[in-house]
């Protein structure tokens, strides 16, 4: 049988960039936006806060685009600062690539395993689904989920226990499926 587990985000991640005012290197988002019209023209920004000096950053969500090429929903949502719709934009790589910042994804996710009774067999078949882009190591996420030390999971692989289409070293963002012979 074939048991699911989901990585689910628990928060907004905190967004690595440098602060001018103090130097620290993170902010934290807390889904609020900017919007300002010049003329026709429409700028928007995703508002961050240094976790250390309280600065404000902006973080380039549109730039200079014409009002009647923006879309009234994504408009709307900026409006209302939905929360929603600033976890998607940290997550788009071109607004990443825009703002030159990072992600720190730690303690802002969590592992829905379905309970411990799918550990009893022989043979366990794991689908991990994310339900967001979150970068995470396999072996941590199947250390977690098993209840096994990182160092087992490892020695596992190395057996040929532990088998799985994609490469478990790294980090993966994108849904795999696992089998552990016990």
């Amino acid at each position: 049988m074939l048991n699911s587990w989901v990585v689910t985000p628990t928060c907004l991640p905190t967004v690595l960039r440098r602060c001018h005012a103090c130097a620290s290197d993170r902010f934290r988002a807390n889904g609020k936006f900017r919007v300002n019209a010049n003329h026709k023209l429409l700028d928007a920004w995703l508002l961050v806060l240094c976790t250390v000096c309280g600065d404000t950053a902006k973080l380039t969500v549109l730039e200079r685009m014409n009002v009647r090429s923006v879309r009234p929903e994504l408009l709307d949502r900026l409006h209302d600062n939905d929360p929603v719709l600033a976890a998607e934009l940290l997550q788009e790589p071109a607004v990443r690539r825009r703002n030159r910042i990072a992600l720190d994804w730690d303690d802002a996710w969590r592992l829905d395993t379905g309970g411990s009774d799918h550990l009893d067999g022989e043979v366990i078949d794991v689908s991990v689904r994310f339900a967001a882009r979150i970068p995470v190591r396999p072996v941590r996420l199947i250390a977690e989920g098993c209840g096994l030390s990182r160092a087992e999971v490892e020695r596992l692989i190395t057996e040929g226990r532990l088998v799985s289409a994609v490469r478990l070293s790294g980090k993966l963002s994108g849904d795999f499926t696992f089998t552990l012979k016990r």
